[in-house]
Order: structure tokens, then C-alpha cells, then sequence
């Protein structure tokens, strides 16, 4: 059949990706959808997705969630979208395409945007039963299935991809390996340094590494599944499963059976409008092109460029390609990487100027040039001023390299600002917008948010690693230009948390309702609140309870109304609609009668058990129903509520001290049960962590904690505002050789401090930096009773200490409570069918069902270009 085109000219785009949809777009914002027939022909089952993301599918992400396709802008624009019926050859004397369906496209230009396809190893095996690649949502729905049944999995390849794959097995139950033939992880982005630092964490995380080996032959059973692998050392790795992710390829055969030219090691060969070079009528953009700088970019970011300058070109604009920012910032199995620039150094006579914490799998390297002009960098386990430095690149900065990379809390770090920026600083590199055009969009077209500055010009719409530079800029405009800019804690209310806090110490308001009606916004009062202030000032009103006569159980009256899924239940929301079960154990310390109570619990209820890296039990997969029945043998046994549910005091981790370790000066085990014990149930703005060395070898983490305790020999230091979570920090050193007194003293007043000036869910490390004067001013504040306000803090500490109540125990004791601990209200005793386990390593984890998604079921013929599945 054919498809005869009418009086529009036609546009066919082969391939619907993620830069294929960008070209779309291009093409709309210019009108030409108007004035042209566009047909897409695109080879998966599904409109373009986030491939970015693709690894949050296994996360709890849905297919729908990584879509990028809205399907009233593809109606809207009359656009023709095919899924799954690709283009199989091109004519280029007639200007013919035709798909896979037969139907045959006339067109007057043709847009290739056809990717890249996995580079497989051609070693013995590869494509044995067991064998995958990571590049599509099919791809991961096999490996999923495959991995039931498997154990053990290997990932070749220990680029990006490679890390997310492994991570990926892991979360799958399977013991994961990642064989990498160059002699450190993501060679491309991170140097030596970087390379341990990342090595080392990942290692922490339980994935076996293996650097400097390449993959001589995947070895089978009789049945042709995969039994192991052949490392080039000589050695073999048992597995059942691998995964290659060595790199990719252009996807050019369509290309090339249709006579364009294309580089030698591949790509699509393009002038510098993305044009080919062998047909004007003919486009290529993305990963499948080789750009007229003789590079094939496999960044999202540089195929944005391609496809607005492909567009632009159509339109009769004056648009050039000529080359990208290759900066990329990455979170690898929760490790924040970024490069940036000349990462690697390889300008003439440039310079390093680095720091290194190996022991917090910190990394920082930034090279210069010998004139200050800061020329890029490579980041490692903290990669928080990557938006502002790779907007310095390429200009000296205002102030010393050093400063640059020092860490929080070690030393005094500079604190650069939006204004410090040159208006040509590139703030989004995926869309390559300047802090000049943001200001624009403030200035000329009147946004006032974050959102509308996205709408205007992209930015923050890509990777999103430049949004909280947005956010900085954005408000630093307003402000410049006069305008108020509303800092309310939400819609509802246009105080702050701390402002909220004042209002309700000094008023002693003990209601939401009543705050809402005498202080929210005009339009607001009577109404119901929103999601964002309800459990924010039902942890204010929690922390104030003792001190306003307001009940501190938040499941009483009201209160249970404020709370979010976890705090409503008294326990952790898991995956599959089960919860998970910590009790508290002070200090880590735990008695052998404790142990087995746990273990009994555990085995009756059917439990997954797990020790937490605060030196807990997590017990995961309890159903509603069940956490009453749980807590009441748990608190016969002499346990309480641990709290992990909450925004409050999670745990204070001990090492032995003294009482056993031979370095040990102090009794750090009874000091953090006296810590963990006072300051159990404090609800705060964000969880606080804490942790007790017995000595400067520092065994407990005390310094990567939001207080943490260490011993010397003539008492105690006291570190605050540490983190060691997505963003890592070390604390700072607030007061030393203190006694138990002065220690307990600091530390209630600054943890009510803390609580009574920080925003919502703002950790201590944050706040810290936040607060004006920093930790100079806590210091001030709570060391030397600056305000003098340190009774009033202590008098608040010494309230909740003494009106603390364990919620489990209060709960199991009230019928009208457990009333609500039900699947279904009108069926409580019906547990819910959804909640299911199947078995795995002598335990049991979540039976989640695969998702079924896409347009429609793909079937043999739809396989890409290089993948596998079994």
C-alpha cells in the first residue's frame, strides 16, 4: 500500500527517541507542523521515553512515568506517529520510504534519528540463554523475568550503564559482579582518583569489581544457559546471567544500505546544519550521526542541539551544529559523578588542584590553567557545585581553586552565588541556556517561578541537574528587580516554618485547624490545607507538645489527620504495600533473650530480616493488619518503637569503647544509649543520626552524623551537622573535651535550636550552611548564649524528655487506634490480595508482578538492532 502525500510538503522522521521527540517539538515551535505533513516511523512499541531514567523502572518508575510523549501535542500538531513499524529501506532517487508494514512514504525531507544499538563482545557464548544487553524497557522487563530463577549476575562493562545494570541485579536479589577491561570504573568521565573513590563505595555497597579483565568466553551448561564466565586473566566467575553493556554503536545500516556516507568507525556523516553530506534532502541527528567535527555524540544533551539546528535548517533559519559540552552529572547507585570541561587535563601546561577523602569516598579534582582560568573537573561522592563550576568553565573565578574544593565543614568553603556568574554562563547544558536568558525570562517575560522559567526557555526541562542553580537565579533576579519574593512554607500559609514555629511557641496554638484559620493565607482559611504544610506543622506542633499542652502522639485527634503514609501507620511503606518493623535497640547494644525474640518474630510473621547500617533489625514485609499483633510482642519483650518511620532521632550507633577495644577511651556504648534514650521520639523539621566513637580511630561514623560524640582522653567532642547520605558532609567540630553534663548540655541546645529556625525538611548539614552566619552563629548561639535564649532551649529538651511516651505501645493499648489498621475499612479482616512474597535466600521478598505496558505487545520482529532476549 502507499500513502499518497497531499499539497504539504512531508517531513518523516525515522525513529522516535528522545532526541526524535525534541526534533518534533523544534518543528512545532516553529510553525512547521502547520505547514508540513510530519510522519514518524518509530521501531519500539511505544512513543519515546526517558532512556535517561530507564534504570528508575526498577526503582517502582512505570513506563507511563519515563514517557516523554504527550499524546495531545502529537494530535495537536497532526502529527502521523507509527510505533512499532519501522522504517526497513530508503529510496533516495524517488524520495520513498518504506516501513515494515508495507506502507510506503513520500517525502521531501527525512530526518534520521535511528540511536544506537548495544555493542555485544563477539566472545564464544554471547548469545547463550541468560545473555542480555540494557538498553530498552524490553530489555529490562527479560532481564527481570530471567532473574527469578538466577542467582548470580555479571555486568560487562563498567561505564554508566554497566553501574546502573549491575545495581539494577542487585535490587533483583542477585549477588552482581561488573567486569571492566580498562583498569578503573567510567574511564571516559573519571580519572585515577576518581576512579577509587568510586570503586571504593561501590564496593561498600556490596558489588564484587573487577578492573583491568576483559571477557574471553561466556560458558554454558548442557542446556545452553549461562553457567559462568572466562576472564582474559585466566580466572572464572560464576554466573547465571549476564549483562553486556560495553558501549554502544550508530545505527546506520538504514544509512548505509541506502548509499549515505558514514565514518569509518560508523555514524552517519553530517555538515555542521546536521544535514548529510551526501543528500540535502536528508537528515541525521543523534546518537546514529558522526557530526561535522568528526565526533558521535552519546550525550541526550548535544542531540537536543543536533535536533534544533536540523529543524531550524528546515525552516530556512541560519543554525549550525559545530560541537557540545560534554559535562555530564550522574547519581550511580546513589553516588552523585560529574565531569565537567577538560576533566582529564590534557591542555598544555594546565594544573590539578585536588582533594581526596578516601574513607568518605570524596573526590574532587579541578584543573586550571596557569593563568586561574578554570578549564574543568571531576567530581566524586559530592557533586553539589557542579552546576555553579561548569558555569565557571572557561573564566577565572572570582575566587581561589582551593576554596573550590574543599568540602563543607573542612575549612571554610566558597559560598558562590548567582552573581558571580557571567550572563554567557551556560546554566543548561542539555538546552544551552545562559544565565542571561534566565534573567531575561524574569525581566522581558515576567516569570516569577522556577516552572515558568522552565516553560519559557527549557531550562531545568532535561537531566534537571541545573534546577537548583535555576532556583538560585531566579530569586536573585526578583530580588534585584524589587520584587517580594514569597518564601511561605505553601499556598496556605506565607510564614515560614521557623515563623510558623514562633507563632505557635508563643500563642501556644495546639491545632492545625486553629493555625490555618487565625494565620494562613486569606484564601486558604476554612479549607483543608495542602500536603506540604499539614505534616510540617503537625511536626512543629509534635516538637512544641509538652511545652503548648498539646498532646505528643500523633495518631491523637487531629494530629493522625497530619501525618503521611509512614508516621499514619507507625511504619515504613514498602514497594509492595507491606511494611517493615524496627524496634529500637540504644546504642546497637542488644541482649542475647532481645535476639531471639526478634528471630521468633520474624519466623512467625513470615518476616525479611535485615541489620540496618544504623545497628538495627529492620523486619520488612509485615501487612497492615499485622503491626499491631507485631508491636505487642515486641513491647512484652521490652522493646519500643525505633522510630524509623519518622522525621525524628533515628539512632545513635556505638562502637565498643573502652569497656572492650584496647584504643578505647571512653564508655561510647553507654553514652550513646544515654543519648539514643533521651532524644527518642523528638520530632524535627528532617531525621537526625547520630553516632559515638570510643576513640579518634573513629569507628562509629560519628563525623558523617547530624551530632555526632568523639572520645579523648579528656572527655568528649562534639561534631554537628554531618550527612552521610546523598549528599555527603562532615561535621564540624562544635566543642571539645567536654563533660557528660556540658556534652547532654550543647547537645539539647542544639538540637532545639536546630528544630526551631530549620525549614521543612531540612537536614542539619543544610541548615547549617543555610543559616545566616553558619556555624559561627550556632556556635554564638548555643555555646556562648548569644540570644539568650539557651534556658528557654534546655526547658523544651528537658519537657520532652519527661512527657515521652513509646507510640507503639500507646497504640496496642487503644481500640480506637487499632481500628485503623486495616486493609479494607468495610472488610477489616480481609488482608490485601495485592501484598504477595515469593521465597529467595532462605527468606522471602516482594512478588512484584512485571508491568504490561505499551501500545501493544511487541513480538519476535520487533527486537532492535543488537538486543537480546531469552
Amino acid at each position: 500500500m502507499t500513502a499518497t502525500p497531499g499539497p504539504a510538503p512531508t517531513i518523516v522522521l525515522v525513529g522516535h527517541g528522545m532526541v526524535g521527540q525534541r526534533f518534533l517539538e523544534a518543528l512545532a515551535e516553529r510553525g512547521l507542523t502547520g505547514t508540513h505533513r510530519v510522519v514518524v516511523l518509530c521501531e519500539e512499541p511505544r512513543p519515546a521515553y526517558d532512556r535517561v531514567q530507564l534504570t528508575s523502572y526498577f526503582s517502582g518508575k512505570t513506563p507511563e512515568d519515563l514517557s516523554m510523549t504527550d499524546m495531545a501535542f502529537i494530535e495537536e500538531h497532526r502529527i502521523e506517529l507509527r510505533v512499532g513499524d519501522p522504517a526497513e529501506s530508503i529510496d533516495r532517487a524517488a524520495r520513498k520510504v518504506t516501513a515494515r508494514s508495507g506502507l510506503v512514504v513520500d517525502y521531501d525531507v527525512l530526518v534520521l534519528a535511528t540511536g544506537s544499538y548495544p555493542f555485544v563482545p563477539p566472545v564464544p557464548g554471547k548469545d547463550a540463554e541468560g545473555c542480555f544487553v540494557y538498553r530498552t524497557i524490553e530489555d529490562l522487563l527479560a532481564i527481570e523475568e530471567y532473574a527469578k530463577t538466577a542467582t548470580t549476575g555479571a555486568v560487562v562493562g563498567g561505564g554508566l550503564l554497566g553501574l546502573e545494570a549491575a545495581g539494577a541485579l542487585q535490587g533483583l536479589g542477585l549477588t552482581s559482579h561488573i567486569v571492566e577491561f580498562a583498569p578503573r570504573l567510567m574511564p571516559v568521565q573519571v580519572d585515577e582518583g576518581g576512579g577509587a573513590a568510586l570503586l571504593r563505595t561501590i564496593e561498600d555497597m556490596g558489588l564484587s569489581v573487577h578492573t583491568g579483565v576483559g571477557t574471553q568466553e561466556v560458558l554454558t551448561g548442557e542446556d545452553g544457559a549461562v553457567t559462568g564466565m572466562k576472564l582474559s586473566d585466566g580466572s572464572e566467575l560464576a554466573t547465571d546471567l549476564v549483562v553486556f553493556s560495553a558501549g554502544v554503536r550508530p545505527r546506520d545500516q538504514l544509512a548505509r544500505d541506502c548509499g549515505l556516507a558514514v565514518g569509518e568507525r560508523g555514524g552517519i556523516s553530517v555538515d555542521e546544519q546536521c544535514r548529510t553530506v551526501t543528500d540535502e534532502h536528508v537528515f541525521a541527528i543523534g546518537e546514529c550521526a558522526l557530526a561535522a567535527d568528526g565526533r558521535v555524540y552519546g550525550l541526550v544533551a548535544p542531540g537536543y542541539e543536533q535536533a534544533e539546528t536540523a529543524a531550524a535548517t528546515i525552516a530556512s533559519d541560519e543554525a549550525s551544529f559545530t560541537g557540545a559540552d560534554l559535562s555530564t552529572k550522574l547519581k550511580l547507585l546513589g553516588v552523585d559523578v560529574a565531569s565537567f570541561g577538560d576533566a582529564h587535563g590534557t591542555a598544555e601546561d594546565c594544573l590539578d588542584v585536588v582533594y581526596s577523602d578516601s574513607r568518605a569516598g570524596l573526590y574532587k579534582k579541578l584543573v586550571v590553567g596557569r593563568d586561574g582560568t578554570l578549564l574543568g573537573g571531576i567530581l566524586v561522592g559530592d557533586a553539589e557545585a557542579y552546576g555553579t563550576l561548569r558555569a565557571f568553565t572557561g573564566s577565572v573565578p572570582p575566587v581561589s581553586p582551593e576554596s573550590l574544593v574543599l568540602p563543607a565543614g573542612a575549612g571554610a568553603p566558597a559560598q558562590l552565588g548567582p552573581a558571580a556568574l557571567p550572563d554567557d554562563a551556560v546554566i543548561c547544558s542539555c538546552h544551552n541556556v545562559t544565565k542571561g536568558t534566565i534573567r531575561g525570562a524574569v525581566t522581558e517575560h515576567s516569570c516569577t517561578t522556577v516552572p515558568e522559567v522552565k516553560k519559557c526557555t527549557r531550562a531545568g526541562t532535561g537531566c534537571g541537574s541545573c534546577v537548583k542553580v535555576l532556583g538560585q537565579l531566579v530569586t536573585a533576579e526578583l530580588e534585584a528587580n524589587g520584587v517580594e519574593v514569597d518564601k511561605g512554607l505553601c499556598g496556605c500559609f506565607s510564614q515560614t516554618r521557623e515563623e510558623l514555629y514562633e507563632i505557635v511557641s508563643t500563642l501556644r496554638i495546639t491545632s492545625y485547624r486553629e493555625l490555618l484559620d487565625r494565620h494562613g493565607r486569606e484564601g486558604a482559611r476554612g479549607g483543608d490545607g495542602c500536603e506540604v504544610c499539614k505534616p510540617a506543622v503537625g511536626s512543629v506542633i509534635a516538637s512544641l507538645a509538652p511545652a503548648i499542652g498539646a498532646s505528643g502522639y500523633v495518631l491523637d485527634g487531629e494530629q493522625a489527620a497530619l501525618q503521611d503514609t509512614n508516621d499514619h501507620f507507625l511504619a515504613n511503606l514498602q514497594r509492595n504495600g507491606s511494611y517493615s518493623v524496627v524496634p529500637r535497640i540504644p546504642g546497637g547494644e542488644i541482649a542475647p533473650e532481645k535476639l531471639i525474640v526478634i528471630g521468633e518474630i520474624a519466623r512467625d510473621f513470615g518476616l525479611y530480616t535485615k541489620i540496618t547500617g544504623g545497628q538495627r533489625i529492620d523486619m520488612f514485609g509485615a501487612r497492615v493488619e499485622q503491626l499491631p499483633v507485631i508491636w505487642a510482642r515486641l513491647v512484652d519483650a521490652g522493646f519500643e518503637s525505633g522510630h524509623a518511620y519518622g522525621k525524628s532521632l533515628r539512632t545513635v550507633k556505638s562502637c565498643v569503647g573502652q569497656t572492650w577495644c584496647r584504643y578505647g577511651v571512653q564508655d561510647s556504648v553507654r553514652m550513646a544509649i544515654d543519648l539514643e534514650l533521651r532524644y527518642r521520639g523528638l520530632r524535627s523539621p528532617h531525621k537526625l543520626k547520630s553516632a559515638v566513637s570510643g576513640c579518634a580511630r573513629e569507628c562509629a561514623e560519628a563525623q558523617s552524623k547530624d551530632f555526632g560524640v568523639i572520645a579523648t582522653s579528656n572527655g568528649w567532642n562534639l561534631y554537628v551537622g554531618g550527612n552521610g547520605g546523598a549528599t555527603p558532609r562532615h561535621a564540624d567540630l562544635l566543642a571539645q573535651d567536654l563533660s557528660d553534663a556540658e556534652l547532654v548540655r550543647l547537645i539539647d541546645r542544639f538540637l532545639m535550636f536546630y528544630i526551631r529556625t530549620a525549614d521543612k525538611l531540612e537536614r542539619t548539614s543544610t541548615w547549617l550552611e543555610r543559616i545566616p552566619g553558619g556555624l559561627d552563629h550556632v556556635r554564638d548561639v548555643v555555646v556562648h548564649d548569644s540570644l539568650g535564649i539557651c534556658d528557654e532551649l534546655e526547658s523544651l529538651m528537658r519537657a520532652h524528655v519527661s512527657h515521652y511516651r513509646d507510640e507503639w505501645a500507646e497504640t496496642i493499648n487503644d481500640p480506637e487506634k487499632l481500628a485503623r489498621f486495616v486493609s479494607f475499612v468495610n472488610a477489616p479482616d480481609t488482608p490485601d490480595p495485592v501484598v504477595g512474597f515469593v521465597p529467595e535466600r532462605d527468606q522471602m521478598k516482594p512478588d512484584l508482578p512485571l508491568l504490561d505496558i505499551g501500545l501493544r505487545r511487541p513480538s519476535e520482529d520487533d527486537l532492535l538492532e543488537g538486543s537480546t532476549r531469552r
